[in-house]
């Protein structure tokens, strides 16, 4: 739900979007399934899917089959409450670090100045690759280790949606007319993209449409 109003926010503000989806590894595809449709329904010129096997090295619930998903009363904090130290197994290591290079890499490409990413520090579930010294830091290397970073107009890494309650976000989204039923948020939804109802996400993401007024669209099992 954050990258879909992430775009409806680049283009409103009048970019020529190029979306970007990783297929990392992760317990399922059918959020990669909903990033194309809503890509194309939100009037990106483009979307693109690049593959990375982080299986491979594992590490995460979303990438290693051994490693459970945490689900409903766990003891795992999240929000902005959750302490800075608790960073649960569904975290991926480098996962946005790897997907950031990515998009630095293509737009380099394109000629792009500009890489929106759906990052949020408010309610999240305390990833350190989701807070804003995080996007900072990226954007400072974005402008050291590439050419257009040296030779050209620079490079701005943009997370709008980084200080936002995920109630805010809901709202942003009603108001750029994002369908939400559409997106898929759950760390292990089905084929069909229905979401279980019960991991860090689902609980987020029921809890942001509550805070905000507005009715769940969420597909459940």
């Amino acid at each position: 739900m954050d990258s879909a109003v992430v775009i409806a926010i680049a283009r409103e503000q009048g970019y020529a979007v190029h979306a970007l989806s990783v297929r990392y590894g992760q317990r399922h595809t059918s959020e990669l399934d909903a990033a194309a449709r809503l890509a194309d329904s939100l009037g990106a010129v483009a979307h693109k899917t690049v593959s990375v096997d982080l299986r491979s090295i594992g590490g995460s619930a979303l990438t290693d089959e051994a490693i459970s998903v945490p689900l409903d009363n766990d003891g795992h904090a999240i929000g902005t409450a959750a302490a800075k130290d608790d960073i649960p197994v569904t975290y991926v290591p480098a996962r946005n670090t790897i997907m950031l290079s990515i998009a630095l890499g293509w737009a380099e490409v394109l000629g792009a100045n500009d890489i929106f990413c759906g990052v949020n520090a408010v309610d999240y579930s305390g990833y350190p690759d989701c807070r804003p010294e995080f996007v900072e830091a990226f954007e400072r290397l974005a402008n050291l280790a590439t050419k257009a970073g040296v030779e050209g107009a620079g490079l701005r890494v943009q997370a709008p949606l980084q200080f936002m309650s995920k109630a805010d976000i809901v709202r942003e989204g009603v108001r750029l007319g994002v369908d939400f039923a559409e997106t898929v948020s759950c760390y292990q939804a089905d084929a069909d993209g229905r979401a279980c109802g019960h991991c860090d996400a689902c609980r987020l993401r029921a809890e942001g449409f509550s805070a905000a007024g507005v009715a769940d669209p969420t597909r459940y099992v």
